[in-house]
């Protein structure tokens, strides 16, 4: 069976990135270093969230 995986990313968050990473590692003590099916979207969510939320370096001229 094969699992697709959406590549729309639709992710708005008033949460910091450290705020995320902090529930990214509750999720991991949660799960005892192995993660479901179900815990590995949230993680998957999660992750893009954060990446979301860290912020960007400014470019330069």
């Amino acid at each position: 069976m094969l699992h697709s995986m959406s590549t729309t990313v639709d992710i708005a968050s008033d949460r910091s990135a450290d705020e995320v990473n902090e529930e990214i590692r509750a999720l991991w003590r949660r799960s005892g270093g192995t993660l479901s099916g179900e815990q590995r979207e949230e993680y998957q969510r999660l992750v893009l969230e954060w990446a979301a939320a860290v912020p960007q370096p400014a470019k330069a001229a």
